[in-house]
C-alpha cells in the first residue's frame, strides 16, 4: 500500500471490539483506533462519510468459504481494495472465571465459527447457538456469568472481556485462514508492477459463450486469475462476475485482455489494483 500509516486516524470492522476482524486490523495498522460497527454495511458507511480512513472486512476462509454479505456489497459499496490481508484463525474456548470445560453444556460463536470447530463441539457435546460475532458472543458470555455457557472466540477478545481460556486451538483444520480486504475511499494503485492483484467486477452479455469469451483475453495474455464469483440477476438471464487477476491494470498484457473483455462484457468496473500479501507464496 501506498498509504503512510502515521496518516491512518481510524479503520472500521464489523463485530464487537476482540473480534478477528479487529485483530486483523491491529496487525496491519498496529496503534491506530479500531471502530467496532454492528453490520458490514455500517462499516462500509464509516468510510464513505468521512468517520473512518479505511475498513477491513473479511471476504473468504479456507473452511468456511466465502462471506456472503459481503460479495453482495462490494458491486455498488463504492469503495476500492487497496489491500489485502490473511489471516491465521486460532479460536479458543472461553468460559468465565473459574469455569472448567465439564461445566460446559452451550456454546456460542458466529455462524462461520462454529462449523470451524465442528468436531470439537461434538466431542464435548455442546449445543451451539449463534451469534453476529465471535466477539460479541464473549463479551455476552462475560455479562452472563454463568459456568455453563462458553464462546468460541479469540485470545483478544479473552483479553478485552476478562474470560478464561479454556481450551485454545479449537479449530478443526491447522490451516484454517481467512482472506480480508482493506477498503478506501479512493484507489491506490501500486507503482510497481509485480505481484499485483487487480480486481473487477463485469457483467456478460446475453450471448452464447458469453464468460468462456469475457475470459478468453486473460488467458491469451497470460493473466491468471486466482478468483471469480457470480452474481445472478433477479431473472436469472444475465450474471455480473467478481475477479480477481494476477496482473496490474497498467501492463499491456492487462490492458490487451480488458480490450478483448469489452467486446462481450457490459459495466466492466474497477474494483482496485493491490500488492499480492506474501501469504500467497508462503506455501
Amino acid at each position: 500500500m501506498n498509504i503512510k500509516v502515521d496518516e491512518i486516524k481510524k479503520i472500521s470492522f464489523q463485530g464487537a471490539s476482540g473480534a478477528y476482524s479487529d485483530m486483523a486490523c491491529r496487525a496491519v495498522f498496529p496503534g491506530v483506533e479500531t471502530v467496532p460497527c454492528n453490520t458490514f454495511e455500517d462499516a462500509f458507511n464509516t468510510v464513505r462519510n468521512g468517520e473512518c480512513d479505511l475498513a477491513m472486512i473479511p471476504v473468504d476462509n479456507t473452511i468456511a468459504g466465502r462471506v456472503a454479505d459481503v460479495h453482495h456489497l462490494m458491486p455498488d459499496g463504492d469503495l476500492y481494495i487497496i489491500g489485502e490481508y490473511f489471516l491465521p484463525v486460532r479460536h479458543t474456548l472461553l468460559g468465565v472465571k473459574g469455569g472448567k470445560i465439564s461445566d460446559l453444556t452451550h456454546v456460542h460463536s458466529h455462524i462461520h465459527a462454529i462449523p470451524q470447530c465442528r468436531k470439537a463441539i461434538k466431542e464435548l457435546g455442546l449445543e451451539p447457538h449463534v451469534h453476529a460475532d465471535t466477539a460479541g458472543a464473549a463479551a455476552e458470555i462475560a455479562a452472563r456469568g454463568v459456568k455453563t455457557h462458553a464462546a468460541i472466540a479469540s485470545e483478544l477478545a479473552a483479553k478485552i472481556y476478562d474470560l478464561e481460556i479454556l481450551r485454545a486451538d479449537l479449530q478443526d483444520e491447522d490451516h484454517n485462514t481467512t482472506r480480508f480486504l482493506i477498503l478506501a475511499l479512493e484507489p491506490e494503485v501500486p507503482i510497481r508492477q509485480e505481484n499485483v492483484i487487480t480486481s473487477l467486477i463485469f457483467e456478460c452479455r446475453n450471448i452464447p459463450a458469453a464468460l468462456y469469451k469475457c475470459l478468453g483475453g486473460f488467458a491469451t495474455n497470460g493473466l491468471s486469475l486466482s478468483k471469480l464469483e457470480s452474481y445472478v440477476d433477479p431473472n436469472f438471464k444475465s450474471a455480473k462476475f467478481y475477479c480477481d487477476i494476477d496482473g496490474h491494470p497498467e501492463s499491456t498484457a492487462f490492458k490487451l485482455a480488458l480490450e478483448e473483455l469489452g467486446f462481450y462484457a457490459a459495466d466492466v468496473k474497477f474494483l482496485g489494483a493491490y500488492a499480492a500479501h506474501p501469504f500467497r507464496n508462503s506455501k
